[in-house]
């Protein structure tokens, strides 16, 4: 792609934030623009009211999503360069984690359609959860600052499974309605698969849809066997059994009745405050992103 710079925002806390600036500098189709966070929304509406065809966002799957919650049915592209810790929407487009070849790639001309996930006006590209994900998430928030990413997480997990608590919550899907008493809702967007080693990475040529998957299990330890049947077997042989109930739709209705304090839930592993009930629903072909040119 030539001509007119193309508007790039890095994510100034990120920690890749530098090596991303360096590698952008080599590439003159870019205008780099090192931002916090907060400012992101705000930057990416402006370069579109400027007439901006596509711009670049360098962070992790919050950063990206925030981006598409601008762009989701806008003509504008996103082009995507990974720089946070897991990076999943960028390795399920195929985009390579090595920098420069990953600005390569956003200079290019390829491009696709994908769907995202929406939740009471938010966007999310990844997946959704109510329940003790949340927990999960803020105790391996607090944890990290002393024990780094992967060690937090695994200290969050166990404290979790040895204190898990239960939600009751009502399912509405196509005017039926459900209840279940379950320590956590889980929501995907397409089809995903929890078999080693592509655990919670969407299923290659899966259906489109709401991946629903909804715990049913009580305990911390038969959730923990769960997890490992699910990591050996796949989820689809898992929710087969009585532990879980697994389901594809485009619109999902969930409202929690008891053992919630707040409205927080999970969004692509960011907590966020929504009243409920909570209304899912699958937005289709919303966002133009910029992929490898096949």
């Amino acid at each position: 792609m030539t001509g007119v710079e193309i508007p790039a925002f890095v994510n100034a806390e990120a920690g890749t934030a530098n090596d991303a600036c360096e590698a952008l500098a080599k590439d003159r189709n870019f205008r780099v623009e090192r931002i916090p966070p907060n400012e992101l929304a705000a930057r990416i509406r402006r370069a579109i009211e400027s007439g901006a065809r596509r711009v670049l966002v360098a962070g992790g799957d919050g950063s990206i999503a925030t981006a598409a919650g601008e762009l989701r049915g806008k003509a504008c592209e996103l082009a995507i360069l990974p720089g946070g810790t897991l990076n999943h929407l960028a390795h399920d487009l195929g985009l390579p984690e090595d920098l420069d070849a990953a600005v390569r790639v956003a200079a290019g001309r390829g491009t696709r359609s994908i769907d995202v996930g929406e939740v009471n006006g938010h966007v999310f590209l990844n997946t959704s959860s109510v329940g003790a994900y949340v927990t999960y998430v803020r105790t391996r928030e607090r944890l990290e600052r002393r024990l780094g990413y992967w060690l937090a997480s695994a200290a969050a997990g166990l404290r979790i499974l040895a204190q898990l608590h239960t939600i009751r919550v009502a399912l509405e899907v196509d005017g039926t309605e459900r209840e279940y008493l379950t320590p956590l809702v889980f929501v995907g967007v397409g089809e995903r698969e929890l078999r080693l080693p592509t655990l919670g990475a969407r299923v290659e040529g899966g259906r489109r849809g709401l991946h629903v998957m909804v715990v049913r299990s009580r305990s911390g330890g038969r959730t923990l066997a769960l997890a490992f049947a699910a990591a050996a077997r796949g989820v689809r042989a898992v929710s087969r059994t009585p532990a879980m109930q697994s389901i594809i739709v485009d619109h999902v209705r969930i409202e929690p009745r008891s053992g919630v304090v707040s409205g927080d839930i999970a969004l692509d592993g960011e907590v966020v405050s929504l009243r409920p009930p909570l209304e899912y629903r699958l937005v289709r072909d919303a966002l133009k992103v910029v992929v490898a040119s096949e």
